[in-house]
């Protein structure tokens, strides 16, 4: 099973998006299953029938992976939980808005992006409100699409701009791992836990072998995770893609 998360398409340098393609032409197999644990996309939302176009080129690629037959399940973030029947029907991938348990190469896991869970700045706190509100959601289904992305780009890029304080991060980070060392204590059923948001790459094992895994951000030189029957492995992707002359 290959776990990523926080590419942040779209506020990205292009380069991090060429490197997400190329990831996702050589790492899912056939076999594998690809899971996708939040803010792939800086900015995702759905209208009955339009998506945003500046990702249509990744989910192009997504529909390849699946082309191939490997399985997708997306666990939408505090960008990108606004997914639909675009995700599900046209793509053919299994779309959650918020944390799911779901049973995964025979492990029982707790899947969630992690934020509004432990935020140690007001902007996250903020942003969580605002994604999960029903009102804003209404708002968005009436503006015209150009309005609501050109709105949502200008917030997103402003909170980007207030949650870069690395000690802030290491904060949420440290929080997160105690939230999900509680909730395995409070689960004992749940093998699993996964989570992203903080950008910090984490396995950390129970003393009675259950784990919390974070991939840690894409973003930041393409990390990930693989997790076998025998093993959870952070990983670093790194395109063999020729330089131009």
């Amino acid at each position: 099973m290959i776990v990523v998360a926080d590419a942040h398409l779209g506020q990205v340098p292009p380069a991090v998006g060429t490197a997400f393609h190329d990831f996702l032409d050589a790492v899912p197999r056939p076999g594998d299953h690809l899971v996708v644990t939040g803010d792939l996309f800086d900015f995702w939302f759905e209208y009955p029938s339009v998506i945003p176009r500046k990702h249509f080129a990744t989910a192009a690629k997504l529909q390849e992976v699946r082309t191939r037959g490997v399985p997708i399940t997306f666990v939408g973030g505090n960008h990108d939980r606004w997914g639909g029947s675009f995700f599900t029907r046209d793509l053919g991938i299994q779309f959650f808005g918020g944390a799911v348990e779901l049973d995964l190469n025979g492990r029982r896991a707790f899947i969630a992006h992690g934020d509004g869970l432990t935020e140690q700045h007001w902007t996250g706190a903020l942003m969580h409100r605002f994604t999960r509100h029903p009102i804003t959601v209404a708002v968005f289904r009436i503006l015209h699409p150009t309005v609501g992305f050109w709105i949502a780009d200008l917030f997103s890029r402003h909170l980007a701009d207030n949650t870069k304080d690395r000690a802030v991060l290491d904060r949420a980070a440290a929080a997160q791992r105690k939230w999900a060392a509680d909730f395995l204590q409070r689960h004992p059923a749940v093998q699993l836990v996964i989570m992203a948001h903080t950008h910090r790459p984490v396995v950390e094992r129970l003393p009675d072998g259950r784990i919390y895994l974070n991939p840690g951000a894409f973003l930041d030189g393409g990390r990930y995770a693989v997790i076998t029957p025998e093993a959870v492995e952070l990983k670093q992707f790194t395109t063999a893609r020729p330089q131009p002359a």
